[in-house]
């Protein structure tokens, strides 16, 4: 048996003796999406008008004027 499988065995499994799970906290769900949603804008077009803005750059150019 290799030191890396007597350690978890040690430890109860996958986390290392140093490591705690109390000493890492509750996680949030949801914690950075509202910051996610705000810098990541995208935007899906209908086929009909991705035909009309054969490039990104067009649609770009259309969309500030």
């Amino acid at each position: 048996m290799s030191k890396v499988e007597e350690s978890r065995i040690e430890n109860g499994g996958d986390i290392r003796r140093e490591y705690r799970l109390s000493d890492l906290g509750k996680g949030v769900r949801g914690k950075y999406y509202d910051n996610y949603r705000r810098s990541h804008n995208i935007a899906l077009l209908n086929p009909e008008v991705a035909r009309a803005f054969p490039a990104d750059e067009a649609v770009n150019r259309h969309c500030r004027d």
